[in-house]
């Protein structure tokens, strides 16, 4: 067994060690590329691995865990050590990582009276429940059981959200009542007063950074529990990038190069977060919230030494050198066998219209007013409200209170507006005797007895800043039509999830014609084709609108013509040889006959 320290330096087995780490999220890599990641890791000169684990990731539902697959967590920790790579984990219950709701479940936004990241009871008994199934799986890994694992962060950032001290203790003697013996760790911006709010006695304070690392260890050591060794938890060598920005995220690698020889050469330490940033899949990926609402795109990329793809880049190369001044620096062979492919341009084959298949895909759940997702027992995707109007009111206008995050409405089967975060519920609020001053109100224009829909999406929760309780997805309060206050809506929930898709594809009316053809509402599009070899592809979504795709029923993730991506990154383990279906939800009206997969990939 070994023993890890922390003293002015970091010691294991009584010898200084330094912390030369970077951050793989094993939940944005598929599994058969984890060991890819992990050796271009070590052969970058790294010592140590760091991830987060997402609560929500492993307990989608309450009570409901899941470890198998991408989930296995076990099974990534394990790889690390068989590479003699340390660990540093940060598990939740918040991790903010441009993750849905910072890695918090969203059933704890359909609880009442709900309080999170403080010492709210409720809250607090949640945690331990998960922490009962989380801890056991992670306490063999640590270093003083012949494990891996060197620290232990609690909770992350919390000088940034709070100043709880006694719910970081709770966190820490919970971890501790359930085996956890490595020290423990606290990251957060070295600025204002958010280091030293953030801090819990007896566990070594952390900076997160990405310039001027000579400035910013500076600022930390007087502010430090005593004598201790500093360490950059987050090294920005890079940054994630939103839905709209104008153009990708790059950093500047002199600067990078410059901090990064600094902390290696003064023996302080140091975790490169992005090392590979991997994909958010599917609807997991986060927004920030500080003018506007901006969600986070499918690539997190990062600009990371290593990209999305596993490319290793001139930033690898950079760092890999620099390393190598100061320690020896292994020459890994590489394992896996990757490679890219180009399978060319594939024909739409067949579509299936949403409000046709409404009910096949969901059954309704009736209530007098609408159910928010979380109310309705969903946690990310899309829902979608229908109503029907009295039989002599005919709607001129329609008044939201408060909808979450992006809203078409559709009169019968005819789309009236697509309304957007703000521009939802812009200036709503009542004076008394409850006359609407100055609110949104959208010309809606429907016949009498008309079918009012809704369709809402998701776009993913806010990962980081006070906005982080006000999560709740979907229509969250009453509709207002002509005036006046309307009941009685049927509620239809559209995860897209693996029992949905199987419902799409084994019992939708499908129609047998080029994407085109269909009308302009939402729908699924099909694309079929055979495969002789197996790799790594781009489908570049030039000509269509919004909405996610699905390759042999997993969903790689969302698409939106704003860019700055303009291409789905799809794994080649997620292909097989033979036959391949993909399918494309999208929601704008905007696509093509074709689809194109390509080995090289475009911003």
């Amino acid at each position: 067994m070994s023993d890890f320290q922390i003293k002015d330096k970091f010691y294991l087995d009584g010898k200084p060690f330094q912390i030369i780490s970077g951050a793989i999220h094993y939940f944005r890599v598929i599994p058969e590329y984890w060991q890819d990641r992990l050796e271009k890791l070590k052969n970058m000169g790294c010592n140590t691995v760091e991830t987060y684990i997402p609560w929500n990731f492993h307990e989608p539902k309450k009570g409901q865990f899941v470890w198998d697959g991408m989930h296995d967590v076990e099974k990534f920790i394990q790889i690390a050590q068989d590479l003699g790579l340390y660990l540093i984990i940060r598990p939740s219950p918040f991790i903010c990582a441009e993750w849905e709701a910072g890695g918090l479940p969203s059933w704890l936004f359909a609880e009442p009276g709900m309080k999170l990241r403080c010492s709210y009871k409720p809250y607090l008994d949640h945690i331990k429940d998960y922490y009962k199934v989380l801890m056991p799986k992670l306490v063999p890994h640590q270093i003083d059981h012949g494990g891996n694992i060197i620290l232990m962060q609690i909770e992350n950032e919390y000088g940034y959200y709070g100043d709880d001290a006694a719910y970081l203790e709770y966190l820490a003697n919970l971890s501790r009542e359930l085996g956890i013996t490595v020290p423990f760790v606290t990251s957060d911006g070295p600025w204002g007063l958010a280091f030293k709010t953030g801090q819990l006695k007896g566990a070594l304070p952390t900076g997160n950074f990405g310039t001027n690392c000579e400035k910013q260890f500076g600022v930390m050591k007087p502010q430090m529990q005593g004598e201790q060794p500093l360490m950059c938890m987050e090294f920005w060598a890079g940054w994630f990038d939103a839905w709209g920005n104008p153009f990708k995220m790059r950093s500047v690698l002199k600067w990078n190069k410059k901090d990064f020889e600094y902390t290696i050469k003064n023996g302080h330490n140091i975790n490169i977060y992005m090392f590979h940033g991997g994909t958010n899949f599917g609807f997991t990926n986060g927004a920030n919230y500080y003018a506007k609402l901006m969600p986070d795109t499918t690539s997190y990329d990062y600009d990371a030494p290593l990209s999305e793809d596993g490319t290793m880049t001139k930033k690898y190369e950079a760092f890999r050198s620099i390393v190598k001044k100061y320690k020896d620096v292994p020459d890994v062979k590489f394992s896996t066998p990757i490679k890219k492919v180009d399978y060319g341009t594939i024909p739409c084959t067949k579509t299936a219209d949403l409000f046709t298949n409404l009910n096949v895909l969901s059954e309704p759940q009736k209530s007098v007013s609408p159910l928010s997702m979380e109310e309705a027992g969903q946690t990310t995707g899309y829902i979608m409200y229908q109503t029907r109007l009295n039989p002599q009111e005919e709607a001129k206008t329609v008044t939201f209170k408060a909808c979450n995050d992006r809203v078409q409405a559709y009169a019968g089967r005819t789309k009236v507006f697509t309304a957007y975060d703000k521009e939802i519920t812009k200036g709503f609020h009542y004076t008394f005797p409850f006359t609407i001053i100055d609110g949104k109100v959208w010309k809606l224009e429907a016949k009498a007895g008309e079918q009012l829909s809704f369709l809402v999406e998701n776009v993913g929760r806010v990962n980081f800043g006070h906005k982080l309780m006000n999560q709740k997805k979907g229509i969250t309060d009453d509709v207002i039509i002509n005036g006046h206050e309307h009941y009685y809506w049927d509620t239809y929930t559209l995860p897209l999830d693996a029992e949905q898709y199987e419902k799409l594809l084994t019992k939708a009316d499908w129609k047998v014609q080029n994407a085109t053809k269909a009308d302009k509402n939402p729908g699924f599009f099909m694309f079929e084709f055979n495969a002789d070899e197996i790799g790594d592809t781009f489908w570049d979504f030039n000509g269509w609108g919004k909405g996610c795709a699905f390759v042999n029923g997993f969903n790689i993730g969302r698409f939106y013509n704003k860019g700055p991506q303009k291409a789905l990154y799809i794994p080649g383990p997620l292909l097989k040889k033979g036959k391949n279906t993909i399918v494309i939800f999208e929601t704008e009206g905007l696509r093509k006959d074709s689809i194109r997969f390509t080995k090289t990939r475009k911003w």
